[in-house]
């Protein structure tokens, strides 16, 4: 049948062939090789944004975020965006069909820059309501990917070497948080001790030049909750995995700022990405504090075996700090 078919079709071109073009045999692109053509590039393999605490309706200077964001992703190099938490204000999703889907992402997010994979983790207003119901949004959402409660993706560099992300819930890990009537509900049954050995595992068997860790609560922070019950629980939980097992950089949110954080002695970089809508106070006297900025933005994260440069880009598009995490 094919051969009828390309007899048919040389027929009907007047015995037109490849040849006559100087043409020997066809091509094998397809539109994705051509969008990547199309693609800005830099000397990093690995790209993406980091965007936090933004869910409002676009309110709070979430639509400049979002426009900002898409500006970013069309005139430099993006892969995917992490979200870090707090998606949906004030009390998270009722179920994957809540209105709040259309009214705090699709609509906000529309620029075709950011129409790739959203890779999110669950905040605390995101525990107020069903939590899995943005788990089961990934079976309707094209970009929306969250498997689970806690999962991990790898990604591999140009060299072969790999780039591990953890994204964690730190819900559960917060003793407080069982007690209390709005996340109480949604806590029950977490065993966070098991999403801990889960971690510690992932962390310990995996061969990746890079480890990186997200999620919602801050270890430290230069904001309003530097000594705040929760900053200390997963403090007191995580921090100990992360030095062990070598974690790189911990890119959180909860605090509604644009930080990093560097305490000596320890080998992680804390990151943290809040800004993506309100934004609250920032202390400048702490000495673990590189950077602290109360004002609406977003991260941008790009990954080579040799280094990860990360910079900073407000909701006016301004870079308003960049740096370099090298291999200690």
């Amino acid at each position: 049948m094919k051969n009828s078919l390309g007899t048919a079709i040389t027929a009907g071109l007047g015995g037109i062939t490849l040849s006559s073009f100087g043409l020997t045999k066809p091509t094998q692109l397809e539109s994705e090789d051509i969008q990547l053509l199309l693609k800005p590039r830099d000397a990093y393999d690995l790209h993406f944004m980091a965007v936090g605490d933004w869910g409002r309706n676009g309110a709070d200077h979430q639509l400049a975020v979002a426009g900002q964001m898409g500006q970013w992703a069309d005139q430099h190099p993006n892969d995917f965006i992490i979200s870090t938490g707090d998606n949906f204000y004030p009390s998270g999703v009722v179920s994957e069909h809540d209105p709040l889907w259309h009214y705090s992402f699709e609509n906000i997010y529309t620029a075709f820059s950011l129409q790739w994979d959203w890779y999110p983790i669950l905040g605390n207003h995101d525990y107020k309501s069903d939590p899995d119901a943005q788990v089961r949004y990934s079976t309707i959402s094209r970009r929306w990917k969250m498997p689970a409660r806690y999962y991990s993706k790898t990604f591999a560099l140009k060299d072969g070497k790999k780039v591990l992300i953890a994204f964690i819930d730190t819900n559960p890990m917060i003793p407080e948080f069982y007690s209390n009537s709005a996340y109480g509900p949604h806590v029950a049954g977490q065993q966070p001790e098991k999403q801990l050995a889960w971690l510690d595992q992932l962390l310990g068997n995996s061969d990746a030049h890079w480890k990186i860790v997200v999620g919602h609560h801050p270890l430290y922070t230069a904001g309003p909750r530097t000594t705040n019950y929760d900053t200390l629980a997963v403090r007191k939980v995580l921090e100990s995995i992360f030095e062990k097992q070598g974690v790189d950089i911990y890119l959180s949110g909860h605090e509604h700022s644009l930080q990093h954080l560097k305490v000596e002695g320890k080998k992680f970089h804390q990151f943290i990405s809040g800004a993506g809508s309100e934004v609250t106070p920032v202390k400048t006297d702490l000495p673990y504090s590189r950077f602290a900025k109360d004002q609406y933005g977003f991260f941008s994260f790009s990954i080579s075996s040799e280094e990860i440069a990360c910079q900073v880009i407000s909701h006016e598009g301004m870079e308003l700090y960049r740096t370099v995490v090298t291999k200690v």
